[in-house]
């Protein structure tokens, strides 16, 4: 058994899409505009591997969870990048809004941004 799929609700998906690809550096791992579906993975990743569906929060229940993740501060999901100093100074200068500078905690270092989405993701060393 292995990790297929996972999704992260959003706002908007085209927008998500927009964002995640052009800015944040994911792949489209397979997007059908007419239905509002778009599932990106990690750059350079072959087509099997896990992909994340920018899912619409058009039901209530997803909307509902995305805005209480989001007015309390939480991310809605964690990404690994070698060097968070490094993305967060390349992602500064591509205009996206971060909570504050990286942080070190015993889990690691981190930093939070602001996806304009509905969400908060968080970056982690790996």
């Amino acid at each position: 058994m292995r990790l297929k799929m996972c999704s992260i609700h959003v706002k908007d998906p085209a927008a998500a899409h927009s964002f995640y690809t052009g800015t944040l550096g994911f792949e489209t791992l397979m997007a059908m505009q007419e239905y509002n579906l778009y599932i990106i993975k990690d750059p350079g990743a072959d087509a099997n591997s896990v992909g994340l569906l920018l899912e619409p929060s058009d039901n209530p229940i997803a909307a509902n969870y995305m805005n209480a993740l989001h007015d309390a501060g939480l991310p809605a999901i964690v990404f690994g990048v070698p060097d968070v100093q490094a993305e967060y100074d390349r992602l500064i200068n591509e205009g996206v809004v971060f909570r504050g500078e990286p942080a070190e905690d015993p889990s690691g270092i981190s930093a939070v941004f602001d996806d304009g989405c509905g969400n908060f993701v968080q970056l982690h060393q790996d």
